[in-house]
């Protein structure tokens, strides 16, 4: 019998990390994400893996594991445990986030959440898990080791090699070392970085520079960040009481996560340094430093609606100090960019990655990605956690440490791979993909309904109202033209009558055959149309012919 692994998200793609582990009649799913919406997935909140395979399979889950709460890893969650209901594994942090995100959703009391460590040792059927604590740009981060009969699986999604972290709690080298001893099946290794030549910069370098802005700004300073970062919240706590400055919080998810992170202890808030976003006016500009949401450019933050001028509360003014404390998520630059460039309209002096250390990564670059590989030596090699040119980059960096090349496998999502001490290899694919998440419609938006939207944001829509007596087949009423988002009307009139004569010519040919069929008669009203705008103005908006029977 066999190790199985299936990905059913978080390769040749950055989110909707989630793989299915199992041996003989037991599964375990490790991590569970979503993804941002591309740019062309028009009015998409959210994109989560197809888990049709665990539908499927649903009577052999018996546990999701999480390694950390990065929307990537748990997005999907609320989701999926709406279809799957099992016990959910996390570290006491990842937990208190994900508790959040279920009563947002109104599921947390369906559900079943069960905390572990480094120290836990858990037996699911036929698989033992255990825990490994690794640095990352979150608290409480585990690589989680699977022990089969046939061998140990290590899953070291999002980790890097810091020696100074915020907490003092390094990437425990020995636990991987041991394993590294005993035999690693195989290693399933993040790959974000594997074009980054050297070391990943420790988190402290951030405090520092921090630390250094702080001193130079004069007015209010805007600091924007993942709300999930807490060691990050916490440096730039720690700046505001050095320079005496009071901490307003902004941003939902900040708000929440800062109150979950300071509960469960992973954030030190002295007493009476945070103050309410309605009593940020009464404070002199350089006593107050405001932490917000934003730093990706979501349109719906409060970064962005402070850099549009929309915010509620809180305006952007000349002399304010924004610091950007996160790089792009691949995609969203455009987004970012759009942002910093109101932000220096509104007269803020704006400091980003790309022109200062106010953020440094939380994964592994090559010379950590090689130790991690030497450590634990393992049989098999698979790299995960990135888009295919980096999975790449990672097989070539296993090749270079002594990993042959026939046991390094580049996947793709919904491969099956099968292992075992005497080989390694895909056998099957199942069904695998993504499932857009549109307010409360989860999988009701596909490619088709998408094509249309794209459709009309392109070239907009136009609607032919005509009235037509049942008896006679005669024009009774219209047509009537109404135009949106193709053809402003006033300055268009010429062409919207030649339109009106277009489909009365149409349906007057229609006529002559059988006007009993209207879907016949609205294909053809639409076919005629479309070739004629497209004659005159090389655009192709929908087309939506209306008839009705008098």
């Amino acid at each position: 019998m066999n190790l199985v692994l299936v990905p059913l998200g978080g390769v040749g793609e950055f989110g909707k990390n989630m793989w299915v582990v199992g041996y003989g009649e037991d599964l375990v799913v490790l991590d569970c994400g979503g993804m941002f919406p591309e740019e062309e997935m028009l009015g998409v909140d959210l994109v989560i893996p197809d888990i049709s395979y665990l539908e499927e399979n649903r009577d052999r889950i018996r546990a999701i594991i999480l390694s950390h709460a990065h929307e990537d890893h748990v997005g999907a969650l609320p989701h999926v445990l709406r279809k799957i209901n099992v016990p959910v594994y996390g570290t006491r942090l990842t937990l208190g986030l994900v508790e959040g995100k279920l009563e947002e959703h109104r599921i947390r009391n369906s559900v079943e959440l069960r905390e572990i460590d480094e120290n836990t040792r858990l037996e699911l059927g036929a698989l033992t898990f255990e825990f490994i604590h690794v640095n990352h740009s979150l608290a409480d981060v585990v690589a989680i080791a699977v022990h089969s009969p046939v061998g140990t699986l290590l899953y070291a999604t999002d980790f890097k090699i810091d020696h100074t972290p915020i907490n003092g709690q390094v990437t425990d080298l020995q636990k991987l070392a041991e394993l590294g001893a005993k035999g690693v099946l195989c290693l399933l290794s993040d790959s974000t970085n594997a074009e980054r030549p050297g070391f990943t910069l420790s988190e402290k370098v951030v405090g520092e520079t921090f630390m250094e802005a702080f001193s130079r700004a004069k007015g209010r300073i805007v600091v924007a960040t993942f709300a999930s970062n807490v060691h990050r919240i916490q440096q730039i706590m720690d700046a505001a009481v050095r320079f005496n400055r009071k901490v307003c919080v902004v941003g939902r998810s900040m708000i929440n996560n800062v109150a979950i992170a300071s509960r469960l202890g992973y954030l030190t808030v002295p007493d009476n340094l945070l103050v309410d976003v309605a009593d940020v006016d009464a404070y002199d500009p350089e006593r107050i430093v405001i932490i917000s949401t934003g730093s990706q450019g979501e349109p719906m933050a409060a970064l962005t609606r402070m850099a549009m001028a929309e915010h509620r509360k809180i305006e952007i003014e000349s002399g304010d100090t924004v610091i950007i404390s996160a790089s792009p998520i691949p995609g969203n630059e455009r987004l970012i960019g759009k942002t910093i460039n109101h932000l220096f309209r509104q007269g803020a002096h704006v400091i980003y990655h790309s022109v200062s250390g106010v953020h440094v990564s939380g994964h592994a670059s090559q010379e950590e990605l090689k130790l991690m590989l030497n450590l634990t030596q393992p049989r098999y090699f698979i790299p995960i956690h990135g888009e295919y040119r980096m999975l790449v980059h990672h097989a070539r960096l296993a090749e270079q440490v002594g990993i042959p090349k026939e046991n390094i496998i580049l996947t793709d999502i919904g491969d099956m791979i099968e292992m075992n001490a005497k080989s390694i290899r895909k056998t099957a694919k199942v069904e695998a993909g993504s499932v857009m998440v549109d307010g409360l419609g989860v999988g009701d938006v596909g490619t088709v309904v998408l094509r249309d939207r794209q459709q009309l944001a392109q070239d907009g829509i136009l609607v032919v109202v005509v009235g037509i007596s049942k008896q006679t087949g005669v024009v009774v009423s219209g047509p009537e033209i109404v135009s949106r988002g193709f053809v402003y009307m006033k300055e268009s009139e010429t062409m919207i009558e030649e339109v009106k004569a277009k489909v009365v010519e149409t349906l007057e040919a229609c006529a002559e055959r059988d006007l009993s069929e209207w879907s016949m008669v609205k294909n053809q009203v639409r076919e005629v149309l479309s070739s004629f705008l497209w004659e005159r103005t090389r655009r192709r908006p929908m087309i939506l012919p209306v008839v009705m029977e008098n």
